[in-house]
């Protein structure tokens, strides 16, 4: 194998898995370090940078990063990253006086189509450079569809206000209750660059499933249902509900028909429980909720009596896979499973839906309804001028991906607006600096603890369930709070070897806990991983191969299961091992990160 290059940026960022992991590349360790310090400001902030709401995402994110854990390979359970997000969140000071303000108007005019996380993140990035940016939304106030999708019982309102407030406080021109109809005519109005992040309004409807049209007045769509429920304008439903559909949107209508007067509230799905869209955590909280998730299951007729609706049939099926790996689903020659209801939602996945976008635009679109995007790095669509991002660019993700499209946009609008080319962009800011402070001392605690994953504590369920505005999660305190951070094992600090100063002694490969370090002839890659001390069989993670050393043997090290102890660096006597900490920013449109010649 050729010597690892860690000079290339990527290979550090690839170690530290939780960064790695997050669409938007939120430094994760180094925020929960700050947490373990009780400096939840700070701790905050290297979150807005990043993921521009921390407690939105405290609360709701799809978490990529939990299952990326280096903490979750060496036990059960993964550092609880997302909900110590919302412990910073939490317990920080006002920001207020600590976020930037608009920039010094610099004549570009900017339209943002979509007041959600993908627009208002444009909108954050692109406002300290001067931009002048409106933001249109069909809704009264700001945050899309964490506003009209994610049940109160979940993510509070006023934490939705405050984190929307402060990228709306930047001087954006919202207009609110404003429908846009016609891009044809938005591109009339002298912009000099559009940004569309609508999401994927459309919910999947079956209209072909018989009974579908006779029984249409207890039959909703869950995601306008849900927007109903958030905006008042229902306040019930029927005592027995049937939530057809496996994904988060099933779960958020499943819990919230709970809080509206469901009292047998079942969720059917096609799929296996196993394979189901909606996050592990999702299914949890619908089950603690008293509401059964019933797999396997595939709607065959909507059945009604005098007209009524009265429940649905299911034909049993089982998933069966191929060679390669395609699953089908099987009848399984059973006879038609009858379940009862009153009302049905189905929340069988999502859409876009672009109407309003003319054809003599110019902005073509895939046979799947999306833009038709030059890559996933610029976000240009067929109009030059025009850019997609969030659910409206490939279809329904989540908010971090949203966010994440938001800050490459800005980058992309701001290149475009000053004439520049849009794939030369800035490259990630990032440093590697020892954290040696004596012989056996680091500037980070690097010994790793044996404590355990708590779960969040929950207001208890009969007042939970009586209550849909009643927040379910109650949050870490700050003792366990502390608890929690430390159990990450701050993966960002690099252990870093220098060839020249190994004398071969074989110290570290001694003491190393998990026997991840080797000095060993060289070889190819697939022979390299197999006869480590311990086998390397994850390919998604790189070994490490220094230059030949005085022997000719090389050093491996296999990352993914390095602790980041310090032990190695600590027992070398040549100092042949330095433990540095690597910071990884993303650059973004900002006045001092934007400079590309």
């Amino acid at each position: 194998m050729k010597p690892t290059d860690t000079k290339n940026p990527e290979y550090f960022h690839k170690v530290v898995d939780c960064q790695y992991a997050c669409p938007s590349h939120t430094p994760v360790p180094s925020y929960i370090r700050l947490i373990a310090q009780e400096r939840y400001t700070d701790a905050y902030l290297v979150n807005w940078e990043s993921n521009v709401f921390p407690g939105v995402l405290g609360r709701t994110c799809d978490r990529p990063c939990e299952p990326a854990c280096r903490r979750g390979r060496v036990e059960e359970e993964p550092v609880a990253i997302c909900r110590l997000k919302r412990v910073a969140a939490d317990f920080k000071e006002d920001i207020a006086d600590k976020l930037p303000q608009a920039g010094q108007p610099n004549g570009k005019k900017i339209a943002l189509v979509g007041g959600g996380p993908a627009s208002l993140t444009v909108a954050r990035d692109l406002a300290p450079l001067g931009y002048e940016l409106h933001l249109f939304d069909a809704q009264e106030k700001g945050g899309g569809f964490m506003r009209s999708e994610i049940p109160s019982f979940r993510l509070p309102e006023e934490v939705l206000e405050e984190e929307v407030g402060y990228v709306l406080d930047m001087g954006i021109k919202a207009h609110f209750k404003t429908y846009v109809d016609s891009m044809a005519e938005l591109l009339t109005k002298g912009y000099d660059a559009i940004f569309v992040g609508c999401g994927a309004p459309r919910g999947r409807d079956l209209p072909d499933l018989p009974g579908r049209q006779e029984a249409a007045k207890n039959i909703h769509i869950g995601l306008d249902w849900l927007a109903n429920v958030a905006f008042d304008h229902t306040d019930k439903i029927g005592k027995k509900v049937i939530v057809l559909g496996g994904g988060n949107t099933a779960m958020d209508c499943c819990r919230t028909s709970r809080r509206m007067g469901g009292e047998d509230v079942k969720v059917i799905v096609r799929s296996p429980y196993d394979t189901m869209k909606a996050s592990d955590w999702e299914k949890e909280d619908a089950v603690h909720e008293g509401i059964p998730i019933i797999d396997n299951h595939v709607p065959k007729e909507f059945v009604l009596k005098k007209g009524k609706l009265v429940g649905m049939n299911f034909e049993k099926v089982e998933a069966v896979y191929d060679s390669e790996g395609k699953r089908e689903l099987v009848p399984t020659g059973e006879d038609l499973m009858f379940y009862p209801c009153d009302d049905v939602l189905i929340a069988i996945g999502q859409e876009n839906a672009f109407p309003w976008i003319e054809a003599e635009t110019g902005i073509r679109f895939t046979s799947w309804g999306t833009p038709i995007i030059n890559d996933d790095e610029t976000f240009q669509s067929t109009r030059k001028e025009v850019f997609f991002g969030g659910d409206a660019a490939f279809g329904p993700r989540n908010i971090i991906t949203a966010v994440a499209h938001g800050h490459k946009a800005a980058v992309s609008i701001d290149l475009y607006c000053n004439g520049k080319d849009l794939e030369n962009r800035p490259p990630p800011h990032v440093n590697l600096v020892s954290q040696k402070m004596g012989i056996h001392e680091w500037a980070y605690d690097s010994i790793p603890v044996d404590d355990k994953r708590e779960a969040v504590p929950l207001v208890a369920l009969d007042k939970a369930l009586k209550d849909r505005a009643l927040e379910v999660e109650l949050g870490f305190d700050a003792q366990t709070a502390f608890v929690q951070a430390e159990r990450c094992l701050n993966c960002d600090v690099q252990t870093v070897f220098t060839p020249e100063n190994c004398i071969e002694c074989d110290a570290c490969a001694d003491i190393c806990p998990t026997s991840c370090i080797n000095f060993t002839a060289n070889a190819p890659e697939d022979e390299m991983r197999g006869k480590l001390a311990v086998p390397a069989r994850n390919t998604d993670q790189d070994i490490y191969v220094s230059e030949a050393l005085n022997t000719g043997k090389v050093l491996v090290k296999d990352e993914d299961v390095c602790l980041h102890c310090g032990l190695c660096a600590e027992r070398c006597p040549t100092a042949a091992w330095d433990m540095q900490l690597f910071d990884y920013n993303v650059a973004k449109a900002t006045p001092d990160l934007m400079e590309v010649k």
